[in-house]
């Protein structure tokens, strides 16, 4: 699975939240400043050349369907992420939010909880 660029990113939760529709539904649902249709239309086009998005050609228009569910995403992203930046360590990554002060102990409790509460699959 390619990695997204900011702009794609940004459209694909769009679209994850939409369930999938037609680029001027996408566009009202961004958020201000909102780009050119022609551009959010390109975005989209990437999206499906790289394998996330399906379409269907209704009339002069098309209808975009998401092919790779958002939780499917968000876990490839972070394995590459915390492989790119923590060296496939989460101890480091939960280590940096420590620092950095981005983390409580009280929310370092809850995450500890939630490990020890984990049922086995």
């Amino acid at each position: 699975m390619e990695k997204l660029t900011q702009q794609e990113e940004e459209a694909m939760q769009v679209i994850w939240e939409a369930g999938g529709g037609f680029i001027k539904d996408f566009l009202q649902m961004l958020p201000e400043p909102k780009p050119p249709y022609t551009t959010l239309a390109s975005t989209v086009k990437n999206l499906e050349k790289k394998g996330f998005l399906a379409s269907e050609k209704l009339g002069n228009t098309f209808r975009y369907t998401p092919l790779i569910k958002a939780p499917e995403y968000k876990k490839k992203f972070m394995k590459g992420f915390v492989g790119d930046y923590f060296q496939n360590s989460y101890k480091e990554l939960v280590a940096f939010f420590v620092k950095e002060k981005q983390l409580s102990p009280a929310e370092l409790k809850e995450i500890i909880q939630m490990i020890e509460n984990q049922k086995p699959e």
